[in-house]
């Protein structure tokens, strides 16, 4: 919301220094995010960015001036000499300006004089220079008529600025139009302050000073009109509690006044026409939305008869051209106004094309109306149409607002259109709401703030944001909460939030609680997690962290069609709709916009997914790691030579391993309780580069397993997925040509595995004894299971296995291969003899003989 502040002191005064209102507001809950100064200098106490500060208008060099006469340049067609008077004398400058024409006089323009410092109109950056003079075409111009856009006001640069025809001639133009314009993150909660009034209202409060409402007549249609000129229908009071609608005839459509067009622009907005610009300006003063509709058109849609407007919801089937052109399908839960012959806009919305105002529009059908807030928040959303008019009624209006709001615009039509009359005022307002009352004692204030505020201090601070209170016995008081304010909703709580808010958190000392803090107790699965993560980034990954929610189209391509999901009754937008049931597609995600700039990634997340349980009221959450690898296997450097290898299968298994062995669950001792790789395929993952990861249990673990019971020998368990990614995943998440590899892991299933104590082995201060042994097995013997069987005929003076060749070709049978491996025997008491290392190395080969059909290669 920006508020600016020439505005703002027609309803309240402000004597602060900027600085000063600005601490004041952001401390009361009203955050000031910018500030854009106009025309002025930097007020004292504020830092300010570049792009924040325009052109400082000097009061000598920029000045409000009268044109006196425009005549043609005499050796080119599109300039024009403009002779001026400001105040000081008359000037003749050079201008191309389209909106001034030969015998044009008696405007009201901004000037600048030589010196001045104004930002270049046709510089995409808006660099500042300074004005020089000028010979254009053999004429001399020691000054310039200027655009909204060379003096920092907006963006317009078709033509100059056009100022109100009471402005002062010889004027400073800094003292007749220079701003501040307060940049306000407006929370949910502070919604009333979507307005200039509203914001006056909490600057009123903060200072004290008094709150000026602007003085509006009410609007009723002539005494002798009894002609019906329009009929309102409300047909759900749930969704539409009040509805207004003032006929009023014969409008002129043209531009609004110049001061109306630069406050719209400095507040943000574009303007149109008058009639579009009263509604606008109307909703930035008061909060409350408006819609104008041509009437003819109206009338035309009911064949001449009384036009009946209703609001309802769209029915199945009905379509609805908006004000932008596109046609939309409208649904049962999209509010509408219509009249007989269907739709003719988006209730709080969007207008319809077919009845909206033109230039030729005489008759004017003005509508000010109060929808539900919920509704009015999902159409919008599902149309993806969001809009000032939209922001306000999600935020929620109280319906009072109607008629206010709908009088000022009138008022203003009168004005400023200028329309002859109001022929109709239909009024719809059923049932208004009651007021609230709530009892607040002065004990509760003092309990929820920690230090006592005195009660004549609470008063006025309660009066001064329009509470009527009423004083009660046992100092507690009654009080009624103005109709603006739709955020009281808990009682006593929020009026103390209000007392505090006003009264200025800086003022309340600090203090410690009386009572103890409790013991701290740590979680054992925070802590593995903890542990994890740091082990991961200890392995060269980075973590991400993504939306939990998502969209089922997203997820498709890795948990299928068939599934069903958590789905939100009310999603922020169309791709935030259902809860994730991968965390993987998040991942991808965040590597497709991170592979536009970098060539290697390995990522990981650790978060929780989301299964439906059926007959539960609450879905299974579960905590699943996902993990991502891709591009060059380690970093450029300056010795790198030729092309760096890439990452591959192996990495990502390396990773895991590295992974286990940190959490203890994977060790060089042999195990019969360990994490398994078995070959296994997944739709998502490349056929014939992916594995399962299996733990395989033991009878010596003590954790319960998921079901609830002690695993015993033998139990299995699949823990997730890895591989390479397959390449159709890989276009629909755009990740390119480059091979990806990723896993998800159930850490649900892992984390209890994870022993709370291990066993250290010292390190042995005798000589180890290192030797190889080649083996010719069947190709379908995992290398893994070989490893294992090793360690465990090799115990306990087999201290590490590693496999260091991998053989096929030449002497090797067909589906055969030859695995070479490097074993290092050790004992912790003694130096090994060549006959004892002989002895163990013999049984190895004889194990592997009987276990696998292996025989030794030979040298």
């Amino acid at each position: 919301m920006k508020i600016p502040l020439r505005w703002l002191r027609e309803y309240v005064t402000v004597h602060l220094p900027v600085a000063e209102l600005v601490e004041r507001l952001t401390l009361a809950g009203l955050e000031v995010t910018g500030i854009r100064l106009v025309g002025l200098p930097v007020p004292e106490g504020l830092r300010l960015r570049p792009e924040q500060i325009g052109p400082v208008w000097d009061d000598d060099k920029v000045l409000v001036a009268e044109v006196l006469e425009v005549r043609k340049h005499p050796d080119a067609d599109r300039l024009h000499l403009v002779e001026l008077n400001y105040g000081k004398g008359t000037i003749t400058v050079v201008t191309g300006a389209t909106n001034l024409k030969p015998g044009d006089r008696g405007l009201k323009v901004a000037l600048a004089l030589v010196g001045a410092v104004l930002i270049d109109g046709y510089s995409e950056e808006r660099m500042l220079r300074q004005l020089k003079p000028a010979r254009i075409r053999g004429v001399l111009s020691e000054g310039m008529v200027c655009s909204a856009r060379e003096l920092g006001i907006a963006d317009e640069h078709t033509g100059i600025l056009i100022l109100d025809p009471d402005a002062p001639v010889g004027m400073p133009l800094a003292e007749y139009l220079g701003d501040v314009v307060l940049e306000l993150d407006v929370l949910p909660s502070m919604a009333r302050c979507l307005s200039v009034i509203g914001v006056a209202r909490e600057v009123a409060a903060l200072t004290g000073e008094e709150l000026r409402y602007p003085e509006v007549p009410r609007v009723w249609p002539l005494p002798d009109s009894r002609t019906e000129r329009v009929r309102v229908h409300i047909e759900d009071f749930s969704l539409c509690a009040r509805y207004a609608a003032v006929v009023i005839e014969d409008v002129s459509v043209g531009p609004s006044p110049p001061w109306m067009q630069i406050r719209l622009q400095l507040a943000g907005m574009r303007p149109i026409n008058n009639l579009v610009d009263i509604t606008n300006y109307v909703m930035l003063e008061w909060g409350q939305p408006l819609h104008a509709f041509d009437y003819d058109k109206l009338r035309d849609r009911a064949g001449g008869q009384v036009p009946e407007i209703s609001v309802r919801p769209a029915r199945p089937g009905e379509m609805l051209v908006t004000l932008d052109g596109h046609s939309r399908a409208l649904m049962p839960e999209h509010l509408v106004i219509a009249d007989l012959a269907g739709p003719i806009a988006l209730a709080g919305v969007m207008g319809g094309q077919e009845t909206e105002v033109t230039g030729e529009t005489r008759n004017v059908l003005l509508e000010s109306a109060n929808f539900h807030s919920v509704s009015i928040r999902r159409t919008a959303r599902h149309f993806d149409l969001p809009s000032e008019a939209s922001l306000r009624f999600s935020r929620g209006v109280h319906p009072d607002l109607v008629e206010p709001a709908a009088c000022r615009a009138s008022q203003f039509l009168l004005q400023l259109a200028p329309g002859r009359t109001v022929s109709a005022f239909v009024d719809a307002y059923p049932a208004r709401p009651p007021d609230q009352r709530v009892r607040l004692s002065l004990a509760y204030v003092e309990r929820l703030v920690g230090t006592a505020i005195p009660r004549d201090e609470i008063l006025r601070i309660l009066q001064r944001l329009e509470f009527a209170v009423e004083e009660q016995e046992n100092d507690s008081l009654t009080v009624t909460v103005p109709r603006h304010r739709l955020d009281i909703q808990h009682g006593p709580a929020d009026l103390v939030e209000e007392i505090v808010r006003v009264y200025g958190y800086q003022r309340i000392p600090p203090s410690l609680p009386d009572e103890r803090l409790p013991s701290y107790q740590t979680r054992r699965d925070w802590q593995l997690e903890e542990r994890l993560r740091d082990a991961l980034v200890a392995l060269g990954c980075q973590e991400v962290i993504t939306y939990a929610l998502t969209s089922a189209e997203r997820e498709r391509p890795l948990v299928g069609d068939q599934v069903e999901y958590v789905r939100l009754l009310n999603p922020i937008h169309p791709d935030r709709s259902v809860l994730r049931r991968s965390v993987l597609a998040g991942v991808l995600e965040v590597a497709a916009l991170n592979l536009r700039q970098l060539e290697r990634l390995r990522l990981f997340e650790l978060g929780l997914v989301y299964l439906p349980r059926p007959q539960k009221k609450f879905p299974d959450e579960r905590r699943h790691l996902a993990l991502l690898l891709t591009g060059p296997r380690w970093p450029e450097f300056w010795h790198s030579d030729g092309a760096l290898p890439m990452q591959d299968f192996f990495d990502l298994k390396g990773v895991l391993e590295g992974l286990f062995q940190a959490l203890h669950l994977e060790g060089p001792e042999p195990s019969t309780a360990s994490i398994r790789w078995q070959p296994a395929q997944q739709p998502w993952l490349h056929p014939g580069r992916s594995a399962a990861l299996v733990w395989i249990g033991s009878s010596t673990q003590q954790s319960p397993s998921p079901a609830g019971r002690a695993r015993t020998e033998g139990d299995s368990v699949l823990l997730g997925y890895a591989g390479q990614l397959h390449p159709a995943l890989q276009d629909f998440y755009q990740l390119g040509r480059r091979e990806v590899y990723v896993a998800e892991i159930d850490l649900e299933l892992l984390l209890p595995r994870i022993p709370e104590r291990f066993a250290c082995r010292p390190v042995s201060p005798f000589p180890p004894v290192r030797q190889d042994l080649a083996i010719i097995v069947d190709e379908n013997i995992l290398a893994d299971d070989i490893r294992r069987e090793i360690l465990q005929a090799g115990a306990p003076l087999l201290r590490e296995v590693r496999l260091f060749d991998v053989y096929r070709g030449p002497n090797i049978p067909p589906g055969m291969r030859s695995l070479a491996w490097t074993l290092t025997y050790q004992a912790e008491d003694r130096t090994l003899s060549d006959k004892e290392v002989a002895k163990v190395h013999q049984k190895i080969v004889t194990r592997l003989e009987k276990v696998f059909g292996a025989r030794l290669r030979a040298p």
